[in-house]
């Protein structure tokens, strides 16, 4: 850097003023060049739209043309942000007006000074100060471009994890879904997900934390579920060698490595009170009460929590600490389930298709309409994971290049999760007597609704009643059980 040769823009309309400019710096003319002059703001943008060569900007404050000053450095900054600009003016009196000077170091001037007392004609008064403001302002410049082209490369890397992580599907609820992100990924508020297991709530996560401020910080996950409660607050917030046997060294908590970034709580309703208490405390004052350490450990890490549970039961249990839950749910988002979105089904099915068959190294296959409609129809009760497994599944039966109904049938055995108990028929009440029609209705409806439970698609649904499979859809939209 230190042969390198800087090139200057100057921004003078006065000719005199621009011969000491030159004269100024000619001893330097194997480090610095006046590449270009213009008299005016709109002739140097013009310069570093077309030509864009330049190192630092040498401006005069006041130019004619109308635009000059704060307003022209502003411009220049949002063409390059790296371009550094030095500021000469012949009002003396400003070299001493803090009020001045932090207007142009507001707006994105790197130095400024006076052009000359009266008794000086032929150089810039401070020459000396200005020649060094001219190469600081230069390897501030590429020290910038250097941190430019790190962050390019961060960026590239964020954006190859958020696309190995996708928010599919174009239903009303996923834009919704996608619109609340984009929108809670801005703030450092802490964040809460509520969600069936295998609806992607550790993907609402990532792509929460890689699409905030925090983006280029470290992101770690923890499922709160599978560590052994005795353990878990050693593993949250660490401990120090010696407080106790077998802590043969320091072990830093998840909270010191996440310090800066984003730690994500999978299924924090399964810590135990005491955690739950340490947590609240973390959350609140940013403290870490680390086991076997006296002394105050502060981190600055954004929450997020998620859980498949029903929260408000375990709040009215006092299983899940009430104070806590308001410090985790600034913000709230509910996931809903894949069969709310059921028309994101075909979006899914092909992504994890495509998928599969890059990574198993087969030839790209094809799912026949009947086939996708089955796959439509059921109701996936394990959500998006175990849609993929099936799809999984299909790739690796799959013996031509078309998915058909007879692999869709063999691949969803055993998929079918275990109901919870109802009532298959309604209880009769003397105080409210249904007509004989009402009945009827209520009663197709209700068995209808129990030969679904025990079906996978709606077309086996259709073969044990015995229907048509068109008759049995109209049925349901009769009944209401379709829209």
């Amino acid at each position: 850097m230190q042969n390198d040769l800087i090139h200057l823009l100057v921004i003078e309309d006065e000719k005199y003023d621009v011969d000491r400019i030159a004269n100024t710096l000619k001893p330097y003319e194997s480090r610095i060049q006046i590449k270009d002059v213009v008299k005016n703001g709109y002739d140097a943008l013009k310069c570093i739209k077309t030509k864009g060569e330049y190192d630092v900007v040498i401006m005069d404050y006041q130019i004619s043309g109308g635009l000059y000053g704060e307003a022209l450095i502003k411009k220049i900054k949002d063409l390059d942000p790296t371009l550094q600009i030095l500021v000469i003016t012949k009002m003396t009196i400003n070299q001493t007006d803090p009020g001045f000077a932090n207007k142009l170091l507001e707006s994105g001037a790197y130095w400024y000074g006076t052009k000359y007392p009266g008794d000086i004609e032929d150089f810039i008064y401070q020459p000396t100060d200005f020649v060094l403001s001219i190469m600081n302002a230069y390897a501030l410049k590429q020290s910038e471009l250097a941190q430019h082209k790190i962050q390019r490369r961060l960026d590239k890397n964020i954006n190859s994890i958020l696309s190995s992580a996708p928010l599919l599907g174009q239903s009303p609820a996923m834009q919704k879904l996608q619109t609340l992100i984009e929108k809670f990924a801005k703030p450092n508020a802490n964040v809460f997900i509520i969600g069936d297991s295998g609806t992607g709530k550790e993907l609402i996560a990532t792509n929460i934390h890689y699409k905030s401020t925090r983006r280029y910080e470290v992101f770690l996950t923890i499922n709160c579920a599978a560590i052994p409660k005795d353990l878990i607050e050693s593993e949250l917030f660490g401990y120090e060698k010696g407080s106790f046997t077998g802590a043969n060294q320091n072990k830093p908590g998840l909270f010191e490595q996440a310090h800066g970034g984003t730690l994500f709580l999978d299924e924090i309703t399964e810590l135990p009170p005491s955690a739950q208490a340490k947590l609240l405390r973390v959350i609140q004052e940013g403290e870490i009460a680390k086991i076997g350490r006296k002394k105050t450990y502060y981190v600055d890490v954004r929450v997020i929590a998620a859980s498949n549970k029903n929260v408000d039961e375990l709040l009215k249990k006092k299983e899940l600490r009430e104070d806590l839950y308001y410090r985790l749910n600034i913000l709230q988002i509910k996931v809903p389930p894949l069969k709310e979105r059921i028309g994101d089904v075909p979006v899914f099915v092909n992504y994890f298709m495509d998928y599969y068959c890059e990574e198993m190294g087969v030839k790209p296959l094809k799912v026949t309409p009947k086939a996708m409609k089955m796959l439509e129809d059921y109701s996936w009760p394990g959500n998006v994971r175990q849609l993929k497994n099936v799809v999984q599944r299909m790739v690796i039966l799959a013996n031509d290049t078309e998915i058909t109904e007879d692999l869709v049938d063999t691949c969803m055995e055993g998929t079918i999760a275990i109901q919870p108990e109802v009532p298959e028929f309604p209880n009769f009440s003397t105080q409210h007597i249904l007509t004989l029609k009402e009945m009827d209705k209520l009663f197709r409806r209700k068995y209808i609704e129990f030969v679904q439970r025990h079906s996978r698609t709606d077309m086996e649904s259709a073969k044990k009643l015995g229907m048509a499979p068109s008759n049995f859809h109209r049925m349901c939209k009769e009944l209401g059980i379709k829209e």
